[in-house]
């Protein structure tokens, strides 16, 4: 399915300390009832916006998948935990007004990129935390995730780009993490291993480079293995020399193409029949 023409609007969901935060909806027009995947940027948890990963909504939305990409409270505003609570009630505003976006509660998966796989999945694995939740009720959110070069563990990340010198991402850890301890809480890879998590998992999908200055690569299919050892279900897509944020970088790239294909194959499969 492909060739659809597509609306964007700018949507209003949470407003919280005097800001209003909106999401740009892209809808495939004409097509109908139709899958949606609710985004969270990336930006090193301190940059970045709603339409940081715009070309990647154009051509989700060009084959018949709807985007609602959200904008979050970042420092010096705020910083972990409310930022995180940001995102969960954007996930829960989108589910409850999911007709209203042109899709169906069962329909409705996440995409998130860089710190925002990082935020998305800290959701999806918690959410119900009232650390995170500001309605914690029980049962989880989306059954299907797309992560792209994620920051699954920051506290390794952090390590990493302490031990390199890469000052700009140690400076952005630290301006959205209060310490260190709370790089172990918020941290998907450990809340995985030790079984922190609420079930059901939903179906994941990890997209990565492997020339990704910003994260170890290797950390997608460590997250993916441990995701898989507590039963959940994770297929981990490596593209060979690709760097961080590759698919945004080069739109038209031959990695980029075959990724897209395969995000809408994965939105494809676990929308059939619902």
């Amino acid at each position: 399915m492909c060739g659809f023409d597509f609306d964007t609007e700018d949507i209003e969901f949470r407003q919280v300390a005097g800001q209003r935060l909106s999401g740009r909806l892209y809808r495939p027009r004409g097509a109908g009832e139709t899958p949606l995947l609710v985004d969270v940027h990336g930006g090193a948890w301190i940059n970045g916006d709603r339409l940081t990963n715009a070309s990647i909504h154009e051509a989700l939305a060009r084959d018949g998948i709807a985007v609602f990409a959200i904008d979050f409270r970042l420092p010096p505003v705020a910083r972990y935990p409310d930022t995180v609570a940001d995102v969960n009630a954007g996930l829960r505003w989108a589910l409850r007004h999911a007709r209203d976006l042109g899709s169906r509660r069962e329909l409705v998966g996440g995409l998130g990129t860089s710190s925002g796989g990082h935020l998305m999945a800290l959701n999806l694995l918690r959410p119900n935390d009232p650390l995170y939740a500001e309605e914690p009720g029980t049962g989880g959110l989306f059954d299907y995730v797309i992560l792209c070069w994620p920051i699954v563990d920051p506290l390794a990340r952090y390590k990493m780009v302490t031990a390199k010198g890469i000052d700009r991402l140690v400076d952005a850890h630290h301006q959205f993490w209060p310490s260190v301890a709370d790089m172990e809480k918020g941290n998907p890879q450990l809340i995985v291993e030790r079984g922190e998590f609420e079930r059901p998992l939903p179906n994941a999908l990890l997209i990565q480079g492997t020339q990704d200055g910003n994260v170890d690569h290797y950390r997608a299919d460590m997250f993916g293995a441990a995701y898989r050892a507590a039963g959940g279900r994770a297929e981990v897509l490596k593209y060979e020399g690709e760097p961080h944020v590759f698919m945004t970088a080069k739109p038209d790239a031959p990695a980029t193409l075959d990724a897209l294909e395969h995000m809408k194959r994965f939105v494809r499969e676990q929308t059939a029949g619902r």
